[in-house]
């Protein structure tokens, strides 16, 4: 598992770039607040339940939740299940409203 800033994350979106984001938190969270990610909560990636991403095993995802720890948690499972390049960003959606904002 790599890792990833918010600010690079920030940076990778306004260059308009396209890559594989998912957002490990639960519904309501992501209803409230998210940067795009496609959501997939933390417990559907323990139950290996990953038919909806299957397709990204062989390219990098870069996977967010609130502070970090749930998707450090995704990134190892998913890894363990063969995806080849997982990237947590740190500090999650908290390091994001605090350095960059809503």
């Amino acid at each position: 598992m790599q890792s990833i800033s918010v600010e690079e994350l920030k940076a990778k979106i306004d260059s308009g770039e396209t890559f594989n984001l998912i957002d490990v938190r639960e519904p309501n969270e992501h209803a409230d607040f998210n940067v795009g990610g496609i959501l997939l909560p933390l417990g559907q990636v323990q139950m290996m339940q990953l038919d909806d991403i299957e397709s990204m095993k062989d390219e990098p995802v870069y996977v967010y939740c609130r502070s970090g720890n749930r998707s450090g948690q995704a990134c190892l499972i998913m890894e363990a299940a063969g995806f080849k390049n997982t990237i947590n960003v740190t500090g999650g959606m908290l390091a994001w409203h605090d350095r960059i904002g809503k």
